[in-house]
């Protein structure tokens, strides 16, 4: 298995580790449930070093990006982030990702772990732009420090105005000493917090400092487990659970980031747009249970009658809102806003209620 800068690190202090994506991660240290409630309360940080990064230069990188994501690429300021996807020609989804605006002419690409290889060979092969493509995934490292806490215990080791970085912006400047680290606030727990971007040999200096100036407001690491947890709480799509090559962005519900401007053409444009226009047999839609039950990915969704409608792709027990949560596809007539529906587990159908997510009011992302 691979490691990151922090492996050793995360077995030193006790953490339950498992295989994710190729690395050696930590699922959990003091447990699940502990660590998703000190992220939403105080601040936790997240070694997410197993991440892709990808550096897409030069004069031609803009009409490749354009062609390969559904997003509006020419939309994106300088200092600003992009969430969006690569369509994959036959109308799923090859992977879902965040472009940033780094520079005139310079674009970062971060992509989910699994898939650094699939989305490395996806971008080689269709770049006929011939844009400058250089893969950093093993040249870069990345902490999620997530929390109401976070930026007054981040403040402390940066000149960067954090409070100037608004919500999927990032600046770079000079961190804990090191120079040149991206400081990111495009987080994927709606606690807040920001994402860090670093040299690998730079990872402890960075990690210490963090837990040094943490230590008053009660700084903990956090494992991959409540990571999932966290996402799942703000209806935030995993892929290769709630999206995969099988799903559309329009299924997805990711509608507002496939942009149809005039100048845009990009893979798979005609079928999403008809998508868009004349509808979808299934949608993904979020649901929370109205009784004891925890819904698990595979699940088979039903109407009251016990025929299936679709399944669910994520599933846990909210611990904010201590009631079972999920996501999952159903048949698009069911996925109105308060429609009842019905989840299958041993043989019982559990009744839940179609919501809009974020399933916790009042968390905002």
């Amino acid at each position: 298995m691979k490691s990151t800068p922090f492996t050793d690190l995360h077995i030193a202090l006790g953490a339950k580790m498992h295989e994710f994506a190729g690395y050696n991660m930590p699922i959990e240290y003091s447990g699940i449930i502990d660590e998703h409630m000190v992220v939403r309360s105080k601040i936790g940080v997240f070694d997410v070093s197993h991440m892709g990064e990808f550096w897409v230069k030069g004069k031609n990188a803009l009409p490749f990006l354009q062609k390969l994501t559904t997003n509006d690429v020419a939309s994106l300021p300088i200092g600003k982030a992009q969430y969006t996807c690569f369509p994959n020609g036959q109308g799923g989804i090859v992977d879902d990702l965040l472009v940033y605006h780094y520079q005139p002419e310079k674009y970062l690409l971060v992509v989910n772990a699994a898939n650094i290889d699939k989305d490395w060979t996806w971008c080689v092969s269709h770049n006929s732009e011939g844009a400058e493509l250089e893969n950093s995934s093993d040249r870069m490292a990345q902490l999620a420090v997530q929390g109401p806490k976070a930026m007054e215990v981040l403040q402390q080791l940066t000149e960067v105005d954090l409070s100037s970085i608004s919500y999927y912006g990032f600046q770079v400047g000079t961190f804990a000493n090191v120079p040149e680290v991206i400081l990111s606030n495009t987080g994927y727990t709606g606690a807040g917090g920001f994402e860090l971007y670093f040299n690998p040999e730079d990872g402890m200096r960075i990690w210490n400092a963090i837990f040094e100036k943490g230590k008053p407001a009660g700084i903990q690491p956090i494992g991959l487990g409540a990571r999932d947890t966290l996402r799942l709480e703000m209806g935030f799509a995993l892929y290769g659970n709630d999206i995969d090559d099988t799903t559309s962005p329009i299924e997805a519900g990711l509608g507002w980031i496939t942009k149809f401007a005039p100048e845009k053409s990009f893979i798979d444009r005609d079928l999403l747009e008809r998508q868009k226009k004349e509808g979808v047999s299934k949608k993904l839609i979020g649901f929370q249970f109205l009784e004891k039950g925890i819904p698990r990915h595979g699940y088979e969704i039903t109407d009251e009658f016990g025929n299936s409608i679709g399944k669910v792709t994520s599933g846990t027990i909210s611990p904010m809102l201590k009631s079972g949560i999920g996501m999952g596809y159903v048949t698009s007539s069911f996925a109105t806003i308060g429609s009842e529906i019905y989840i299958a587990i041993r043989g019982k159908l559990i009744p839940a209620k179609v919501v809009k997510p974020p399933f916790c009011k009042g968390v905002t992302a």
